[in-house]
């Protein structure tokens, strides 16, 4: 027999919201069963949810069933214990994170999470945050406008229009120097490496891939122009390619006698980039730029593994000089 009082539909409609967000639809029939009740209370949970705000679609025939869909407002949400967990750690990162306002804006929402948690779930929310400090600093922050800006027209494929300054050594790729000028590109996807937001697109100007830093974007405005797509490389790859080379004045090439991905730990995507070494097994090769053969060489030698240095000569002249220095610090034997 179902339960009739308030307590007991209640705990079932609540029950009825966590099947919907748990899988895109179910039949009358499924709901029915998991809850134990008929057809017509599950009509009934239906529109009380309804009534609450969620968007509970409903479709007829041999497939139809109930799916819970996207709606104008946002009602509440129902999180199990690990989802609950997972977003209250999550706000807490956003809140120092590169985008304008939104560092705010996850706080306040961490605030209104905080308060509805169960006294168990928010010990353990605590105990992560109190256990857990950020090595890395602040990035640069970008404007909530501009990421939805060129978001919406690398999803639309729109032609994006904006000023640029490409600048030196901060990645960018551009090699235009520092002047500003008028840019139009056909945007095919944002990356970020955690500390800088990229754009890669194409430069219906220069004719090929290039791949922009948004904080040096200005006058940033989509176009009602569209475009068609083209066959592009990887954005991730293609924006670790030049970030971690062409902005810089020396390009280091060095062969490591450890594997890749011990490699990988060590060095950041946004520093250097990483390659297997097809010609010999356990070394791996190391792409990183600078401005500075003697600040290459330090970061080559606190790796402390075994090294080659394949390119450029001034690489090996600044190991040389780093090699003099280290001999005279430690003094005679």
């Amino acid at each position: 027999m179902e339960r009739v009082t308030a307590e007991g539909t209640t705990e079932r409609v609540l029950r009825l919201l966590g099947l919907l967000q748990r899988r895109t639809s179910w039949t009358a029939a499924e709901l029915a069963a998991e809850l134990g009740v008929t057809d017509r209370s599950v009509r009934r949970d239906v529109e009380r949810l309804r009534a609450l705000g969620y968007p509970v679609r409903a479709t007829a025939g041999v497939g139809g069933g109930y799916r819970l869909g996207a709606g104008t407002r946002l009602p509440p949400l129902l999180l199990e214990d690990e989802e609950a967990i997972a977003t209250a750690v999550s706000l807490r990162l956003a809140a120092g994170g590169t985008v304008a306002g939104a560092g705010e804006a996850a706080l306040r929402a961490l605030a209104k999470l905080d308060q509805v948690m169960p006294p168990r779930l928010r010990a353990e929310v605590r105990a992560v945050h109190g256990a857990t400090e950020t090595l890395v600093g602040p990035g640069i922050e970008i404007d909530a406008e501009l990421l939805v800006t060129l978001a919406r027209a690398c999803r639309d494929a729109v032609r994006v229009r904006f000023r640029y300054a490409a600048g030196r050594g901060g990645g960018g790729g551009d090699g235009d120097g520092d002047r500003e000028r008028e840019r139009t590109v056909e945007p095919v996807r944002m990356v970020t490496t955690g500390r800088r937001w990229y754009l890669m697109a194409w430069d219906t100007d220069r004719a090929d891939w290039r791949v922009f830093r948004l904080d040096r974007m200005r006058g940033t405005v989509a176009t009602t122009w569209r475009f068609r797509a083209r066959e592009h490389p990887d954005p991730v790859a293609h924006v670790q390619r030049s970030v971690t080379g062409a902005p810089y004045r020396y390009l280091a090439r060095v062969r490591v006698h450890a594997p890749a991905g011990r490699v990988r730990e060590l060095v950041p995507p946004q520093v250097g980039r990483v390659e297997e070494d097809r010609e010999r097994d356990g070394w791996c090769l190391l792409l990183v730029g600078g401005d500075d053969p003697d600040w290459l060489a330090a970061q080559v030698a606190r790796l402390g593994f075994e090294a080659e240095l394949l390119d450029p000569p001034e690489l090996r002249e600044a190991a040389a000089r780093l090699a003099r220095r280290l001999a005279a610090m430690a003094g005679p034997a």
